[in-house]
């Protein structure tokens, strides 16, 4: 049995550092009225169909972004209705929704990055070397 308390426990220790991180994101994307995962889908929509010239559907979507199938699928849903995105019957599958951002939905989701971006800038910086940061990150997350 062990005698140190939770704060000398990694992973009690990163479920912490993980919340305090989400409630910095979420205070900064709240002026712009998106929830954090609506902001990861359309960050992630945008990314893809800008840098990969692709226009993913909704399993690739949550694949990218590593959130879950269905709700993806009720998230998308909630960014189209905002007018933030596109879904259109995929021409090779009609059971299967392509989506685009739509222009508002882009402008808005390279503005959100930007606000996230500080974020991580500040909360990151205590730990000290950026590029250092993110080769550990990579390393704990493994292969996508």
């Amino acid at each position: 049995m062990s005698t140190t308390g939770p704060e000398e426990n990694p992973g009690f220790l990163l479920w912490h550092i993980t919340l305090r991180w989400q409630r910095e994101v979420v205070a900064a994307l709240a002026p712009l009225d998106l929830t954090h995962v609506q902001f990861v889908l359309l960050a992630t929509l945008w990314w893809h169909t800008t840098h990969d010239d692709e226009d993913p559907n909704q399993l690739a979507l949550a694949r990218y972004a590593g959130t879950d199938v269905k709700m993806t699928s009720q998230v998308v849903r909630k960014l189209e209705a905002k007018g933030l995105l596109v879904r259109e019957v995929d021409p090779d599958d009609t059971r299967a929704r392509r989506l685009q951002p739509t222009r508002r939905g882009a402008a808005l989701a390279q503005r959100a990055i930007v606000e996230v971006q500080r974020v991580n800038d500040v909360f990151f910086a205590p730990a000290g070397d950026s590029a250092a940061v993110l080769a550990m990150l990579r390393s704990l997350a493994g292969p996508r």
